[in-house]
């Protein structure tokens, strides 16, 4: 495929993300006390959204996608490089604002698990590094690593909206996924990750 097209197309899917936006986990300005009539009760076959933190254990079983992700030189790299460790992957991006409030509780995360479970933290910026290496800097991370996948590979792939983050065994299996943002330092946590980690 052609730069120029490859372009525009990740331009697109971006857009589209962004349109749909990260899950928000407060009600936006001017929605509070909105008295504004329940939705309709969705139809008996249609399945309900999964809640902005809360577990998805749907895809359970489900083997690692095999997307290639790029560290700040663009050296690639896919979840099958991890096999044999329970990785703990978070799709996030700099202007998802959920996204960066819960960056701090993965740092502690991978800081406290060591080896036991690798941590990788995955852009979906357009601009990749350009975003992601000075917003690290600024942030002070030491035990996550600035990956990238500027072209949205994860997010469409998964049809994820961010934050989202994934636990995958070490076999590559999916366990579950979280949609919006949790603390990973907490309790909570701890004991959803004990599922890979034993």
């Amino acid at each position: 495929m052609e730069p120029v097209l490859r372009s525009a197309i990740a331009l697109l899917l971006g857009l589209g993300l962004f349109v749909g936006g990260c899950d928000r986990q407060e009600p936006a300005a001017g929605q509070a006390g909105n008295a504004a009539a329940p939705a309709p009760p969705l139809p008996p076959q249609a399945e309900a959204p999964v809640p902005a933190g809360q577990i998805d254990r749907s895809h359970k079983g489900e083997a690692a996608p095999d997307f290639a992700f790029a560290d700040p030189l663009g050296k690639t790299t896919t979840l099958a490089a991890y096999r044999g460790t329970p990785v703990l992957m978070n799709l996030w991006a700099t202007w998802c604002a959920p996204c960066v409030k819960e960056m701090p509780t993965l740092e502690a995360l991978a800081a406290r698990e060591g080896s036991g479970l690798k941590v990788l933290t995955i852009s979906q910026d357009l601009d990749g590094p350009a975003k992601v290496v000075p917003y690290f800097n600024r942030a002070g991370f030491t035990r996550l690593e600035p990956w990238s996948d500027p072209e949205l590979r994860f997010s469409v792939g998964l049809g994820a909206n961010l934050p989202t983050t994934v636990l995958y065994d070490a076999e590559g299996k999916e366990v579950w996924r979280v949609t919006g943002a949790l603390d990973w330092a907490g309790e909570e946590a701890a004991r959803l990750l004990g599922e890979a980690t034993g």
